[in-house]
């Protein structure tokens, strides 16, 4: 492994009469080879370009096939031709240890071409290499042996362990930012720290306020089983969750009151029972944030650790004796890394197009997570009811002038009848008035406005009368070279006839706690969900009562006063506070509560 450091660049100064020395052309040599490999780490980075194959020809042999890789330090590694090798010729091989071991890849540079050197000083230097031949060399290694896989921590993913024991940790894995009325995957992760043959069971409730499962709650219940996993093992459960558009900055993820409990083969291990996890909460697209996420990277974060300068080939699982091998299996997948050139672009676009072009991200995770009408938050003002959000448009990769690209359906939330449907570009374009850049929407004809950064299409609007959706078409008037048109849509219905909806409050409406009362420790987190009768979801705010009494987020998670004592919190739809319920709080210590079960 060695330091990936290039810079700071330094390139000969010419003059009339300079003495020019072998110093000075190697110092020429490395500045034109320390700038084209900054730029190979910075715009592709380190892995296989194409090629590279590992194939087993008997129990003893391999071949390589031909390929090209750039290694973490940007220096390109050819090999021409396929070469076919023994497995015990391979340098390395008599180092080895156990029966798994990677087949690696390294650049390999050597002298040649021996010339006489006319003005040598030393008798044992009379002849010199005249070139340096760039090369490869393979080597093997126990698999154990090599160091994980080095990542730069940061922002973008954030971790917190629900449990943590000699044998395992479960963790929760979440983007720290996530994107308002979109889908974002919660995952929980299972790791063996050791190889003793024991079992996990854990369970435990996670209340996320700020997303809605499958079924439209607010809970997630891990419910981990009689899990056997091998040393370093990994296991990993998804949960895809649908982020509500609102108002709010962040949310929380937290863990329900005394809901946590773990074992490992019956006997019981500790949990953290206190677990919260702040998200943040922003109003743009998964493409937008993850390329400014990634664009944030300083060349020091770039630079923690040490670089790789190798490269895995392949895994191989042997069965030796003390005087033979054979090679049981040859292992790529998940092994190889590859870069994805803007060469191969125009193919990688035509292939992509049999799976992912005509699919709306929405409707592409339907099995996971319905869109109902009541996901969409919806307004009423003045009589009229009206209802907003984002539609992504998928262009796939080539997008030409003249090409008609559909969303998918879009339910708009207003029920069935007349609606209006109206969309509008959104783009992000530098304002000098506020030195940065800013958010602007154009509705209509966005031909009449020229501004950089922004693709001009004509759009039209289906709206689905009898089906309370819409459809959105964008027909691009010049080629365009983006993945996505992100469009802001709003969607009015005026009251007509028997179709007017009062604002007031209907017969029977009203709204409850999940938990009316819950009895939780001091500074003990919980969420006080809503239940809705005879009304559609809204938004809904949350109060103390009383001045002491706790805190109380937007979100409705509730944080106990450090006092004991029972506490009261008002919940009532934001545009209709008449719409109310009220829940209680009481704060025991947990001594109280273990004498009283």
């Amino acid at each position: 492994m060695s330091s990936n450091q290039f810079f700071p660049f330094e390139r000969n100064r010419y003059y009339a009469g300079k003495m020019l020395t072998s110093a000075d052309f190697m110092a020429e040599q490395k500045y034109f080879l320390d700038k084209q490999r900054f730029l190979s780490t910075q715009m592709y980075g380190s892995g296989i370009v194409c090629g590279l194959g590992v194939v087993s020809l008997d129990d003893l042999s391999i071949l390589v096939e031909s390929g090209v890789a750039i290694d973490g330090l940007g220096r390109e590694i050819v090999i021409e031709n396929s070469v076919v090798k023994k497995l015990s010729a391979v340098d390395g091989f008599d180092s080895l240890s156990t029966n798994q071991v990677t087949l690696c890849l390294r650049y390999n540079e050597k002298p040649a071409h021996t010339v006489y050197a006319a003005l040598h000083n030393d008798s044992d230097k009379e002849y010199e290499y005249n070139r340096i031949t760039e090369g490869y060399e393979l080597y093997l290694i126990d698999t154990d042996q090599l160091a994980p896989d080095f990542a730069i921590e940061n922002e973008f993913i954030v971790h917190e362990t629900l449990l943590s024991s000699k044998n395992y940790q479960v963790e929760v894995v979440i983007p720290g930012t996530v994107c308002k009325g979109k889908n974002v995957k919660l995952i929980v992760r299972i790791t063996k720290h050791t190889a003793a043959d024991v079992s996990l069971d854990y369970h435990g409730v996670l209340q996320v306020p700020g997303f809605e499962t499958q079924a439209g709650e607010h809970e997630i219940t891990v419910d981990i089983k009689d899990i056997h996993l091998a040393k370093e093992e990994v296991c990993e459960k998804e949960y895809w969750l649908r982020v509500i558009d609102s108002d709010a900055a962040e949310t929380n993820v937290i863990l329900q009151s005394g809901s946590a409990e773990g074992s490992e083969d019956g006997a019981n291990v500790t949990v953290n029972g206190n677990f919260s996890m702040k998200i943040l909460l922003e109003n743009t697209t998964p493409l937008e944030l993850v390329t400014r996420m990634l664009g944030r990277f300083s060349l020091e974060m770039q630079s923690i650790g040490e670089t790789v300068d190798f490269l895995k080939l392949a895994e191989l699982s042997l069965v030796r004796t003390d005087s033979a091998y054979v090679i049981e299996e040859v292992k790529e997948k998940n092994v190889k890394k590859y870069i994805p050139t803007p060469a191969k672009e125009l193919e990688r676009g035509s292939f992509l197009d049999y799976f992912e072009k005509s699919v709306d991200i929405r409707s592409s995770l339907s099995s996971e997570i319905p869109s109902p009408a009541a996901q969409i938050p919806t307004v009423v003002q003045h009589g009229i009811e009206y209802a907003s959000g984002f539609v992504e448009i998928p262009l796939g990769t080539g997008a030409r002038q003249g090409d008609i690209c559909f969303s998918g359906e879009i339910v708009h939330g207003l029920g069935k009848g007349n609606v209006y449907v109206e969309v509008g570009y959104e783009f992000l374009s530098e304002d000098k008035s506020l030195g940065a850049n800013a958010r602007s929407t154009i509705y209509g004809n966005a031909r009449l406005f020229d501004h950089a950064g922004t693709t001009k299409a004509d759009t039209a609007v289906k709206v689905n009368n009898d089906k309370g959706s819409f459809v959105v078409a964008a027909q691009l008037l010049e080629d365009a070279d983006l993945l996505v048109l992100t469009y802001r849509w709003v969607a009015i219905r005026f009251p007509s006839g028997t179709d007017i909806r009062e604002t007031k409050v209907g017969k029977n409406q009203s709204i409850s706690a999940e938990s009316p009362t819950f009895i939780m420790g001091p500074r003990e987190n919980h969420y006080f969900g809503v239940i809705y009768h005879n009304m559609e979801p809204a938004s809904i705010s949350y109060e103390l009562t009383e001045p002491g009494s706790g805190e109380i987020s937007a979100d409705g998670i509730y944080t106990a006063p450090s006092k004991e004592g029972v506490y009261e919190i008002r919940i009532y739809c934001t545009d209709l506070p008449l719409i109310s319920t009220y829940a209680y709080a009481i704060v025991k210590k947990k001594n109280y509560d273990e004498e009283e079960a």
